[in-house]
């Protein structure tokens, strides 16, 4: 692993419920170092943003939560974590994808997406002691040599798009490598830099898009994120809008 610390301890599990759980749970006894990683072949029972489920099939794909302690985060910025987590899935992607065929876009809040179609996703759970961040555990879920999935969830993998297979462990250190990179920028306090990256990749920015909103239709201009990490849209008087997870859902 070519990286100062992220992924220098990898904990590997051949069989676990979820990655992020295993991890919160091993956080609770063990003083963990900064940049451990828990992987597992076989991932039962994953999860996803609002109790959703991540299904995944065993041996075939990226199932890993990475530990780290940004400490030094103030509070009002914990969304640069998903920033920097999604910025370093975009980067194994585009590495392994040619970008003239292949279209990789960051969907808000927590998807990664291949020509509209899901290929990764994104879990962030923190501790917060008082006014910050004592630990997080960034789990990440990257589909790469499974071949069928669920009509209803209308996801793609790395195999599927080129026919070839890739080496899961190669992908893991590509990530922690690329993660490792922002989050120094993160501690170095490059918000602008890392933010105006994030938007360069952002689904459907500057495109009116049909959302459900308290059970109604809105069709709305995506304007990016806010600066606390919210959805950022506008509507057609020109007001902008900021809405959380809970309170809208993409109609694509």
């Amino acid at each position: 692993m070519e990286t100062l610390f992220i992924g220098r301890n990898i904990i590997f599990l051949p069989q676990v419920n979820s990655t992020n759980s295993y991890a919160i749970e091993l956080l609770k006894n063990v003083n963990l170092v900064e940049g451990t990683v828990v992987h597992t072949a076989d991932q039962t029972n994953g999860r996803g943003q609002r109790g959703s489920v991540w299904s995944t099939e065993k041996t075939s794909n990226l199932t890993a939560s990475l530990i780290i302690k940004p400490t030094f985060l103030e509070l009002k910025y914990q969304h640069y974590l998903y920033q920097i987590a999604a910025l370093a899935c975009y980067d194994v992607l585009a590495e392994l994808l040619d970008t003239s065929q292949f279209d990789i876009k960051i969907k808000w809040p927590n998807d990664i997406l291949v020509n509209n179609k899901k290929i990764a996703g994104i879990l962030i759970e923190n501790n917060i002691s008082k006014t910050q961040i004592s630990w997080s555990v960034i789990g990440v879920g990257l589909n790469i040599n499974q071949t069928i999935f669920d009509e209803s969830i209308n996801a793609v993998s790395l195999k599927t798009l080129t026919d070839k297979t890739f080496e899961i462990e190669m992908i893991l250190k590509l990530f922690c490598e690329n993660f490792e990179k922002y989050y120094l920028q993160l501690k170095n306090n490059k918000l602008t830099q890392i933010k105006t990256e994030y938007l360069k990749h952002f689904f459907r920015i500057n495109n009116w898009m049909d959302f459900e909103i308290n059970n109604s239709t809105h069709t709305l201009l995506v304007k990016g994120s806010s600066d606390r990490g919210l959805l950022l849209l506008e509507n057609k008087s020109g007001k902008q809008l900021e809405f959380d997870v809970k309170e809208i859902k993409w109609i694509v």
